[in-house]
């Protein structure tokens, strides 16, 4: 809205206008409001939550202080998405393909968590939502992200940008940030995305499809549909499975949010993605606004998500969270890159699948089920007692806040090598 506002009166000389015309500065006010709201207002809303006694019910599973949060209030995720879009609202342009995508996303999936918390606190059924539902839930968003995608003549790329940029160059006088505004010259729509150690960092989903001509045309779009709602649903899946520990979720979130972020803003900007050889995404710089709300938001929640936690999100941050990472990803095409950046999210989705399908398998055979971990996902693995599965070190129970920390550092590593990964060909 500020930044609509100042565009309006773009006409009138008012001192410090100008600043509003740079990504930098609109990302920087976008994360520090997001964050001031997350811990001014989110401690009204714990305390509401509170006061209505919308506690989290716990099942006693074995775990070192697990039940001591027991009543501890849930829904917290509503925190993060009110803070996120207090963000974007102020100093995002929201008529940007992408900011819309990724509000209407956020909004989505936040209220598909809600009702899900909804149904576990205020009905006390602890099963919530069916995983039918959440899983419709996702796929129609993925499908209405793809179709955009697809359709939209505002969703385009342009892959040669060495000729662009040196014109964008010859007519700015503001440098590298008014580059990125520069009009692309003949943009296109494309299936390609980025790939890490090749040469042209490219792979396009048309070398998948097994028909050429006309039907070769449907067919690279339907695989690359079909790619984004997978994504958009993994992420989502994949943040709500990690999110049960103390600030687990929320900070791993806040590190991919910043690579992200980051991408967004190279991807957008025509001179630096010409020095890294990526696709120029026209307009996607502004996704590094909304990034930067995102972090913002996280961080601001991770005050009082900390361990010990005055706050859990419950669904309703964590379906939202991950389906921002994902719709993210595929916006700037980088989702090839999320199983290495997201490598803590893909990790513990993948031991529950391990942990349930060798179960199943062992029991049919052998009549009696047998683990390959402690339990899953995979950090409840090194907080649980006991010698019961395949992988039993540590043989001792490793305190929360340890175990998030290490888990945090895993994820900033990952971080570090998918940005370094640009440069490796």
């Amino acid at each position: 809205m500020l930044y609509h506002l100042f565009q309006s009166l773009k006409d009138f000389d008012i001192p410090g206008q100008g600043l509003m015309t740079y990504l930098s500065f609109r990302a920087i006010m976008a994360s520090i409001a997001a964050m001031l709201f997350s811990v001014f207002a989110g401690k009204r809303i714990i305390g509401w939550l509170q006061k209505r006694q919308i506690g989290e019910e716990i099942r006693d599973l074995g775990l070192e202080g697990q039940m001591q949060k027991k009543g501890t209030p849930t829904m917290g995720g509503v925190i993060i998405i009110a803070a996120i879009l207090c963000g974007v609202l102020l100093f995002a342009d929201l008529t940007n393909i992408y900011t819309i995508l990724l509000i209407v996303s956020t909004v989505w999936l936040g209220g598909l968590g809600f009702a899900d918390d909804w149904i576990k606190t205020f009905k006390h059924d602890k099963a919530g939502l069916s995983e039918k539902s959440k899983l419709i839930g996702q796929v129609l968003l993925g499908l209405a992200i793809g179709l955009t995608v697809c359709f939209s003549d505002k969703v385009v790329v342009r892959e040669e940008t060495q000729n662009a940029r040196q014109t964008v160059v010859a007519e700015s006088s503001a440098g590298v940030e008014e580059a990125t505004s520069g009009a692309p010259v003949d943009a296109v729509k494309s299936t390609k995305t980025t790939i890490p150690f090749v040469k042209n960092h490219e792979f396009d989903y048309k070398w998948l499809s097994p028909f050429k001509g006309k039907w070769g045309w449907y067919g690279k779009w339907a695989i690359y549909v079909i790619m984004i709602v997978l994504v958009i649903t993994a992420c989502s899946n994949g943040t709500n499975l990690t999110d049960g520990m103390d600030g687990l979720a929320t900070g791993t979130s806040a590190i991919v949010g910043v690579v992200l972020g980051i991408f967004a803003w190279m991807s957008g900007n025509i001179i630096n993605s010409d020095y890294l050889n990526i696709m120029y995404i026209p307009g996607s710089g502004e996704i590094a606004v909304f990034m930067a709300a995102f972090v913002g938001a996280l961080i601001g929640f991770l005050w009082y998500n900390s361990f010990p936690a005055q706050v859990f999100m419950g669904d309703t941050g964590s379906l939202a969270i991950g389906g921002i990472i994902g719709v993210c990803a595929i916006l700037i095409r980088k989702e090839l890159l999320l199983p290495i950046l997201c490598g803590v999210f893909f990790v513990e989705s993948l031991s529950v699948i391990v942990q349930r399908t060798y179960f199943k398998f062992t029991k049919r055979k052998y009549g009696v089920g047998r683990r390959v971990f402690k339990m899953t996902p995979l950090h409840h693995h090194f907080q649980k007692e006991g010698i019961d599965a395949i992988f039993t070190s540590p043989k001792k129970a490793l305190p929360e806040a340890k175990i998030v920390v290490r888990f945090w550092i895993i994820g900033i590593i990952l971080a570090v090598f998918t940005i370094a990964m640009l440069k490796l060909r």
